[in-house]
């Protein structure tokens, strides 16, 4: 028998179960060379994006905090009035029968406005007059009586009296005669008609508005704090919605004599020189008015301060040198304390000196130590009193 045949059915299996186990090993092992050939790959990428992300320094612009005089003011809402007004109408009733004025005309004190019918006026004026006069010729008469004992003193007495009257009745005819005459009461700017000629105008019904333009009123109210802050004479910038960009200065003329015991309120009225009349009664003004001495403070424009819940920061610019020695400019985060605001400046109570140079623009890219480049080419405005630009 053949020894080959004899041998048993493992070992004559044993040479492919070593081959699989060897196959096998080889793939695990070129997967295995795979993988880290991959991270290498990954690796030298990412560092590739980095390096190329540090070369690309984020551009900012930046601006130095200077120190400025600062007026603390106190800013509210006011009501414009004319410092004399009046709607003017009569004092008795009757047809209109003369009317001197047009609509929006600027008129002088006294200036004949309207008249009324006068009706039989003229001719009742004459019969009160004529027994005027003849009250007088009897008095007279009756006197020289008197000086030769000719009359009693009780028919003088009584023919005074008498005269008296007349006259009395004579000043009501013509005063009746003057409320039908209406007179502008104090020089000023007219406004639009609202009666017509031949119209029957009942007693109190208004003709027009009469109002003085200059100087205007202004009347607003401020907090009762402020009463130690402002004074007569203090002075008052107002801006209207019509006029953008345009202030009015003026001065405080008085301050109320009690406060608002609902609100709490001050009310405080200024005086605003309108020579050429754009300011009218009844405008809505924003004012606002300067409260106790001015203070030196430092200011930064407003876009440099990102404002958040939990504090407001800046970036602040700083030179230093990286692992080289090579110059570079970083920037780091400060908290800050503002103050007031005005126009596009702010007020730093804490955290910045003059003379810092804080990011104004490009602050959206930055973290703690970023190293930056600046490009001061285009800046945010810093005017403490900016206008509207026309387009």
């Amino acid at each position: 028998m053949n020894d080959t045949t004899m041998l048993p059915r493992t070992t004559q299996r044993r040479p492919r179960t070593w081959l699989r186990y060897t196959v096998m090993l080889l793939m695990v092992a070129l997967l295995a060379a795979g993988l880290i050939a991959f991270q290498q790959f990954k690796a030298g990428i990412l560092k590739h994006v980095v390096a190329t992300i540090r070369s690309e320094l984020p551009t900012v612009a930046t601006a130095k905090a200077s120190m400025q005089e600062w007026q603390p003011r106190q800013t509210a809402t006011g009501s414009a009035r004319a410092s004399k007004g009046a709607d003017l109408a009569a004092e008795i009733g009757g047809v209109v029968d003369e009317i001197d004025f047009e609509s929006g005309q600027t008129v002088s004190e006294g200036t004949v406005l309207l008249r009324l019918r006068p009706n039989d006026d003229d001719a009742k004026l004459a019969q009160l007059q004529a027994t005027a006069d003849l009250a007088g010729i009897t008095l007279q008469r009756d006197q020289k009586q008197l000086a030769m004992h000719g009359v009693a003193q009780a028919t003088v007495d009584s023919d005074s009296a008498s005269l008296k009257v007349a006259r009395a009745q004579v000043a009501a005819q013509q005063a009746v005669m003057a409320e039908k005459v209406i007179r502008a009461p104090f020089a000023g700017r007219l406004g639009v008609r609202q009666v017509d000629l031949g119209e029957f105008m009942a007693a109190g019904t208004m003709i027009v508005t009469l109002q003085q333009l200059d100087p205007m009123f202004v009347d607003f109210y401020l907090p009762q704090q402020a009463l130690g802050q402002i004074a007569v004479g203090e002075k008052v910038r107002v801006s209207a919605d019509a006029y953008p960009g345009q202030t009015f200065d003026g001065v405080v003329l008085a301050l109320n004599s009690k406060v608002d015991p609902s609100s709490r309120m001050l009310q405080v009225r200024a005086s605003i020189p309108n020579p050429d009349g754009r300011l009218l009664p009844g405008m809505f003004l924003t004012v606002s008015v300067a409260s106790g001495d001015a203070k030196s403070l430092v200011t930064i424009p407003l876009a440099a301060v990102a404002f958040n819940p939990y504090g407001s920061l800046v970036y602040v610019l700083h030179d230093a040198k990286d692992a080289q020695g090579k110059d570079q400019q970083t920037v780091t985060q400060q908290f800050v304390t503002t103050g007031a605001s005005r126009g596009d400046q702010v007020s730093i109570l804490k955290g910045v000196s003059a003379d810092d140079v804080v990011v104004t623009a490009g602050q959206l890219k930055l973290h703690n130590g970023s190293e930056v480049k600046i490009d001061n080419a285009l800046q945010p405005t810093d005017n403490p009193a900016p206008e509207p630009q026309d387009h």
